[in-house]
């Protein structure tokens, strides 16, 4: 039995990580999980301290902290499995007894190449930005393993962190595909007006690229596309009210059948991101067989290949969005897109075999770091 500690950021596309996660953990007997979700809004001393309570990374670290220091008074741990590395900077003295697995969507450098859409300030202090960096490298280093979702996040945790590249391995997070793996079908009403369902999923209505779709919509897609926007942001559907051929859903939750609905029914997954990593929105819309128009940020190009499963557009282009949208009218192509998406869902998003995976390294390191430590302790008797 392996004691297993699983410490996972609670904000964004994090938390419909976590939930699979924790599905497929709880299918392997041999694992004793402890599960240590760290909360955005969480309500702790951290919270109204000067500086700390700003600083989403000072803040999820000192919580993280908190909850291993909690967590080991309980039960020895047998490996650590930290997602993102943002709750990584005051772990170090637990990495360093305890194998551990940094899990990142992307580095702090990746997120510095998107930093405006996601609020964030580049630059600033030099002395400061240096002592961060160096400090992110650190948390890197000191892991046992590190998975990477993507190919591009690795490239940036070998290149700009310096970390062999023997050490990260790149397990996307997945898709349950018997979950996911549904027939779509068109409402009698779509049917009989032959409009296009366009499909738009993202909490973070205005990084995601919302604003955008809406323009197109506006424009010229309303003409003969109806438009589902599913998002985090309550006010959107009062500012819309009136607005023809568009509906708001607010509340849904990851994995819910509302939602499946949504995808079950719709055409084409539209979603003109402004900055992202790997969302688990695309990998949805590809396990159901969506053809997928979004943008060339992150590893987006690792979800979608242009012309295959898909079409890449600029971000912020309305009138590229249009033409993307235009050039899939024809069902021949959507449906071959369709195919290749799901196809690519089975080939790289496959849920039951990346988590798997996750898990199998952790108890590759748990057992290598057992091993190690008894040969140490017999060497030392002679």
């Amino acid at each position: 039995m392996y004691n297993f500690g699983f410490v996972v950021e609670q904000a964004l596309g994090h938390v419909t990580h976590y939930q699979n996660l924790k599905h497929w953990v709880a299918e392997d007997a041999d694992i004793c999980p402890s599960w240590m979700p760290i909360w955005w809004r969480g309500n702790d001393i951290w919270k109204y301290m000067p500086v700390i309570g700003n600083n989403w990374s000072l803040r999820a670290s000192l919580r993280t902290r908190d909850a291993l220091n909690a967590a080991r008074r309980i039960q020895p741990l047998d490996a650590l499995f930290l997602h993102t590395q943002t709750l990584a900077l005051f772990a170090i003295p637990f990495m360093r007894h305890i194998p551990t697995i940094i899990s990142t969507d992307g580095t702090p450098l990746n997120f510095d190449t998107m930093g405006a859409a996601y609020n964030h300030k580049v630059g600033g202090n030099s002395l400061l930005e240096r002592r961060k960096f160096l400090w992110n490298k650190s948390t890197y280093h000191n892991a046992t393993s590190i998975v990477a979702f993507s190919q591009w996040a690795k490239d940036s945790v070998v290149d700009d962190y310096g970390v062999p590249a023997e050490k990260v391995t790149v397990i996307p997070p997945g898709v349950d595909l018997e979950q996911w793996n549904f027939r779509r079908n068109k409402t009698e009403h779509q049917s009989s007006t032959n409009a296009l369902r366009l499909l738009f999923v993202g909490g973070d209505f205005a990084r995601k690229g919302g604003y955008t779709l809406l323009e197109a919509f506006r424009n010229s897609l309303n003409q003969d596309c109806t438009l589902e926007i599913v998002t985090k942001d309550a006010n959107l559907e009062r500012k819309l009210a009136g607005i023809e051929n568009i509906r708001v859903h607010c509340g849904l939750t990851p994995n819910s059948q509302p939602l499946k609905e949504l995808y079950a029914q719709a055409d084409i997954f539209v979603f003109p991101t402004q900055a992202d990593c790997l969302p688990n929105a695309i990998s949805e819309a590809m396990a159901v067989g969506l053809p997928v128009i979004t943008t060339d940020v992150g590893a987006l190009p690792e979800q979608v290949e242009h012309g295959v499963n898909g079409l890449i557009v600029p971000p912020s282009d309305p009138a590229a969005l249009i033409n993307a949208v235009r050039a899939l009218k024809s069902d021949t192509k959507r449906d071959a897109m369709a195919a290749a998406s799901h196809r690519i869902a089975e080939e790289r998003f496959d849920a039951r075999r990346n988590y798997r995976a996750i898990l199998a390294l952790m108890k590759s390191i748990s057992k290598n770091y057992t091993e190690t430590r008894s040969a140490r302790y017999k060497a030392s008797l002679f």
